[in-house]
Order: structure tokens, then sequence, then C-alpha cells
């Protein structure tokens, strides 16, 4: 009986175990996710001037994944030069114009 004891308990610190090492994954990766957004907002305060980075709020609300990744083109073209900083708010707008208007070539509308 007691055998069976040692076994139920070594499974439950085995499991326990487990779940322990899981958890501080999660909080690792969570760290490194926040982390990651600090540089991330970091370099864009840098990059944008304040209207700038309101506009880029503002559109985020409406479309997430699409500002996500402008924000990482921005960033790469802000660190290769081929933008001038401070990207003004004038600049962000014909950048948003080039790529809503090459999103829309692809649309097919039917008017009856």
């Amino acid at each position: 009986m007691s055998e069976y004891y040692d076994k139920e308990l070594e499974e439950i610190k085995r499991r326990k175990l487990l779940e322990y090492q899981r958890m501080l994954k999660r909080a690792e990766e969570e760290e490194a996710r926040r982390r990651l957004e600090a540089e991330k907002e970091a370099l864009l305060r840098r990059i944008l001037t304040p209207k700038a980075r309101q506009r880029l709020a503002n559109l985020k609300l409406v479309k997430p994944q699409f500002v996500e990744s402008l924000e990482l083109q921005l960033i790469q073209l802000a660190q290769t030069g081929r933008v001038e900083i401070p990207i003004t708010d004038k600049v962000l707008k014909q950048i948003l114009i080039r790529l809503t208007a090459s999103e829309r070539k692809g649309k097919i509308i039917y008017y009856r």
C-alpha cells in the first residue's frame, strides 16, 4: 500500500514540475514579447512625429495587423536611411495612400 502512495506521490510531483516549467516558459516568452514591444515603441517615438504616432494609433484601432506590419516597415526604412527622420504626418499620409492604393487595385466591384 505504501508503494502505491509513493508512485502516486511521484506522479503528482512530476505533473506539478511540468506545470511549473510550462508556467516559467510562458512567463519568459511574455517578458521577451514585452521587451520587444517596448523597443519597437521607443524606435517609433524616435522616428515619428507626435502627430504621425497619433495617426498610427488611431489606425491601429481599425486595422491592427496592417499597422503592425507598417510599423516594422517604417522602422526598417528609417534604419536603412530610405526615409527622412523624423517621419511627419504628411509623409505618413503619403505612405498610407500608396499602400492602400496598391490594396485597392485587386478588388473587383460590380454595380447593378
